[in-house]
């Protein structure tokens, strides 16, 4: 029998293989650590040197292999429409001057042949996300700006419904989508912008599926049937991805990766809730750890579970609908194995060691990915050669 490769020569050979294609990451929140704790000041964090402060910086994105990253231009469901809309500008306008400031690294991207030619010029191609239809505050017209400045996907929602859109993590209110949610997703299919379901309630899904009309992707979930969490995606719904072409990108995060760490987060929002706490208010955050979580460390997830989340993402939906989103820079703990950006290799190695071949490897790196989203941009064309764009207006309903 043959002896197995070390894990380290089997990391090295990862890196390698990552050299052949971009890897593309789903998810990541270094704009809004950049918004609340640095005041989107490149020269108090300097992002292009190794630093402790963050999960990123483009040393370790380098070391990682990242090809490309779809930075999460998010700003809270709670807001109030104008300050949405004002912060989703202002997490761009940082994602700008970022690559703006290290144009030998990095690259402003939009289309797949973007991201080709940038990794081939040995840059990381910059994609934007919008998390939470809050973003648009209803308005066709700010879904165009936000596509004419360059994002690429919007999550319906975040952790709250929006007017049109139910969310996975609030109370059921539009059955999934409204008539206008249907809108939502055609115009952005129309325009070329990835609809985004990580999220988003089990109903709001399958009625994206339903009307959708190009390749859908969850950019940062992982399965359900591992982890039960609200926020990981059904069988039921990753069976229908293949026939959709869309991507689940499996996330990181330890609470939707272990079954042990999501128990310690129902008693965490339990004890922010006896305190009268929020879960999105950093400085709650900051209280409930020096109040409870000191305390009541949260009990570790594995690099290896997640490993077990993208071969059963693999086993349901195929080989060919499963990617990768870190959720880097959004969450506070993170996967033993998987401490930053520059670990994607290790998971690599680990799925290696499980027989999973090199173009298997590739094609959950990126290459599924990119796929998408080149038939994405032809249903764009095709779409928008004989549809105009949408003049839907929302308009509140009338109450009893």
């Amino acid at each position: 029998m043959a002896e197995l490769e070390p894990v380290d020569e089997r990391a090295a050979a990862a890196r390698e293989l990552l050299r052949q294609a971009p890897l593309i990451d789903g998810h990541n929140d270094l704009a809004w650590v950049m918004r609340t704790r640095f005041g989107y000041d490149l020269d108090r964090l300097d992002i292009g040197s190794v630093g402790a402060e963050t999960h990123t910086d483009i040393p370790r994105l380098r070391s990682g292999g990242v090809g490309a990253q779809f930075w999460s231009v998010y700003v809270p469901s709670s807001w109030d429409a104008g300050r949405a809309v004002a912060g989703t500008l202002e997490q761009i306008d940082f994602v700008h001057r970022m690559a703006a400031r290290f144009p030998e690294e990095l690259a402003l991207a939009a289309t797949a042949d973007d991201i080709q030619r940038d990794f081939e010029e040995g840059r990381i191609a910059c994609l934007l996300g919008a998390e939470g239809g809050q973003s648009i505050a209803s308005s066709m017209g700010v879904l165009r700006t936000l596509f004419r400045l360059g994002v690429r996907y919007m999550t319906l929602t975040h952790n709250d419904n929006v007017p049109w859109a139910d969310s996975a993590t609030d109370k059921p209110a539009v059955g999934g989508l409204s008539d206008f949610g249907r809108a939502v997703v055609a115009e952005m299919q129309r325009l070329g912008m990835l609809v985004d379901l990580s999220h988003v309630a089990p109903a709001t899904m399958q009625a994206a599926l339903d009307v959708s009309r190009a390749p859908v992707i969850f950019s940062h979930s992982s399965a359900r049937a591992l982890c039960d969490h609200p926020r990981n995606v059904p069988d039921a719904i990753l069976t229908q991805l293949a026939a959709n072409g869309g991507v689940c990108m499996v996330t990181f995060v330890p609470q939707f990766v272990s079954p042990a760490c999501r128990d310690w987060g129902l008693e965490l929002r339990a004890q922010m809730e006896v305190r009268g706490l929020s879960p999105d208010e950093p400085e709650d955050r900051e209280r409930i750890s020096r109040l409870w979580i000191d305390q009541h460390p949260a009990p570790p997830a594995t690099l290896a579970q997640v490993a077990d989340h993208v071969e059963h993402v693999r086993e349901v939906a195929g080989i060919d609908h499963v990617g990768l989103g870190g959720d880097f820079d959004g969450t506070d703990q993170t996967p033993v194995g998987l401490e930053d950006v520059s670990c994607y290799p290790q998971l690599i190695s680990e799925l290696q060691g499980r027989h999973w071949s090199d173009q298997e490897c590739l094609a959950l790196a990126g290459g599924n990915l990119l796929r998408a989203l080149r038939h994405a941009e032809e249903a764009s064309r095709q779409l928008s050669s004989r549809e105009g764009p949408s003049l839907l207006q929302w308009k509140v309903e009338p109450g009893p």
